[in-house]
């Protein structure tokens, strides 16, 4: 059912590419970042099991064309264009870097290559699960830097922009470094760790505190989580830490968390429960996080919710997909615009990254060492080709492992939770500069 998963206009212009006789000239489209959000330094890319997934999937259900028949916009559509989306499929190739690595602005994450109207149509899909997974992988890196090695748990599930929402982002949160989520349909569809024990309304439930935490405990056993501020915190914690024994630990969810950690590991330590752990919910985000780390509270670990499920400080991603050539007849046609403040790079290209910079060049462009003797990584690889996968995808685990590592890889000062100037350097190569005064000299002069 992905057909309609899109916006009309891609449909209209599938519609039109098909009168005007350009259903079979080959497109070469690029998913990128225009711009980094607000204090980010980089972007964690996300979302590509999704895009392929919908790739290998998309096709247009007969009550789809039907619908779309009896739009105005399609009225004047040839019959012909109606059997073509009944037959359509993905037959085109995808390149993509890997998901967990950081990018930069201009820096295709994605290269789709296929006749015209697939290339078109599958815009829409593609910019909204690359740009929100990415979005949130970034600020779950951000959050987990800030914890400085403190656990991270996603908790945004209920602030979600839809429950669907909720879901990707507790697995995108997964790859940013988070060690869980809450939301359980992300553990069963992805094998992200679900944590989670009681909400307010379990001890609510009972007539007293101690007896709601008494059979939170014969339940739980050794995973048993108190929450202890449902009337006075330190009260709360006294009525767990007279229970002994199994126990996680406790949760705090409101007051000041710097005071009130100190007073509850008092508590925790003078029962004898020095092993016993401290987690703060509540409007948390990497800004809290770092005070309560650069005061010393101590606090183990930390759930995180609407500020990460949402991205709350930066809540969209400037993502981009722009046809960069197109070929027919046996020629290539190389695009670009050049707008202002939207200017884009013409041709297909890869990205090759050094320790401290990346190069943007041209797709058939060799690989150079540097000249300290580095061998670059080539950052797009081969997904799909002839709409078959030929690359088996990482799980979440392996792609959450390779996004820890890539971070560790950048330098110290881009993995601040504040911009930095200067940006990250991407260098275009000079062949790539070439070509887009060529394609400017073409479109803006007239000249060939």
């Amino acid at each position: 059912m992905y057909g309609l998963i899109t916006d009309l206009y891609q449909l209209t212009m599938a519609a039109g590419y098909f009168l005007a006789g350009k259903a079979n000239e080959v497109a070469t489209f690029e998913l990128f970042l225009r711009r980094l959000p607000p204090e980010r330094n980089y972007v964690i890319a996300a979302g590509l099991e999704q895009a392929v997934d919908y790739l290998l999937n998309l096709h247009f259900e007969p009550a789809q064309i039907d619908y779309l028949k009896h739009l105005s916009q399609f009225q004047r559509a040839p019959a012909e264009f109606f059997d073509y989306l009944a037959r359509l499929r993905f037959t085109g190739d995808l390149d993509a870097v890997p998901e967990g690595t950081p990018v930069f602005p201009d820096e295709p994450i994605l290269r789709v290559r296929a006749p015209l109207i697939e290339a078109q149509i599958v815009e829409t899909y593609l910019l909204a699960t690359i740009g929100f997974q990415s979005m949130v992988a970034t600020k779950a890196s951000r959050v987990v830097y800030a914890a400085a090695g403190r656990s991270v748990i996603e908790f945004g599930t209920r602030r979600a922009h839809s429950p669907q929402a909720g879901v990707l982002a507790g697995r995108a949160a997964y790859i940013g470094g988070c060690i869980g989520t809450s939301n359980v349909q992300a553990g069963f569809l992805y094998g992200v760790p679900v944590f989670g024990t009681a909400a307010h309304s379990w001890v609510l439930s009972f007539e007293s505190e101690i007896e709601s935490f008494r059979k939170l405990q014969e339940l739980l056993g050794p995973s048993t989580v108190y929450l202890v501020d449902t009337y006075d915190t330190l009260q709360g914690t006294r009525r767990a830490a007279s229970l002994g024994r199994p126990m996680w630990g406790v949760r705090l969810d409101s007051g000041n968390f710097v005071e009130l950690s100190r007073m509850v590991r008092r508590i925790l330590n003078e029962a004898g429960l020095h092993d016993a752990r401290i987690m703060v919910s509540g409007d948390m985000n990497e800004y809290k996080i770092l005070e309560l780390v650069r005061e010393e509270a101590p606090i183990d670990a930390f759930g995180v919710g609407t500020e990460l499920a949402t991205s709350a400080d930066a809540p969209n991603l400037a993502v981009i997909y722009k046809l960069v050539e197109l070929e027919s007849d046996g020629r290539k046609r190389y695009t670009a615009k050049f707008s202002t403040e939207k200017e884009t790079w013409p041709g297909a290209k890869q990205v090759f990254r050094y320790t401290g910079y990346d190069l943007l060049a041209c797709v058939d462009e060799e690989p150079q060492r540097s000249p300290e003797g580095e061998e670059p990584e080539v950052l797009l690889q081969p997904v799909i080709r002839k709409g078959e996968l030929v690359r088996r995808l990482p799980d979440v685990h392996q792609i959450r492992e390779h996004a820890l590592r890539a971070l560790e890889r950048l330098p110290r000062a881009y993995r601040s939770l504040f911009g930095v100037e200067p940006a990250y350097r991407v260098e275009p190569t000079p062949r790539l500069r070439s070509l887009r005064d060529q394609v400017r000299r073409q479109y803006l002069e007239g000249t060939p």
